[in-house]
């Protein structure tokens, strides 16, 4: 008999993805993603694991704090609203899209309004 290795629950991957980024911790964070990850936001897109850290780590340099406010599912696919604090403007309500396949987020859309923080 051959044991097939448990995929964790989409939820289970983008929680782990906002408890790490929350916590800047960028190599946890890096290990959720696909390495074709295919990313677009207001601030830009990636289309590799490694870009796509890039940008959450600079984007992390004016963070302070990431509050999880709801998850909505439907099989593979993951909606998270949270309020992204920052140290230059009040929290941003921001909608996140995931996509996740075998356990690795592989598409990300991202939507709020930037303009609090870039002024």
């Amino acid at each position: 008999m051959t044991v097939k290795p448990v995929t964790p629950e989409p939820t289970d991957v983008t929680s782990t993805y906002y408890a790490a980024w929350k916590a800047k911790d960028f190599d946890t964070l890096r290990s959720v993603l696909a390495e074709t990850v295919d990313f677009i936001g207001p601030y830009g897109s990636a289309t590799s694991a490694d870009e796509f850290r890039a940008k959450i780590e600079v984007a992390s340099e004016i963070n302070t704090d990431i509050v999880v406010k709801k998850v909505f599912s439907d099989g593979p696919d993951v909606l998270t609203w949270f309020e992204m604090h920052t140290s230059v403007a009040g929290p941003v309500q921001v909608a996140t899209w995931s996509h996740v396949v075998d356990g690795k987020i592989a598409r990300q859309r991202v939507a709020f309004d930037p303009r609090p923080i870039t002024g």
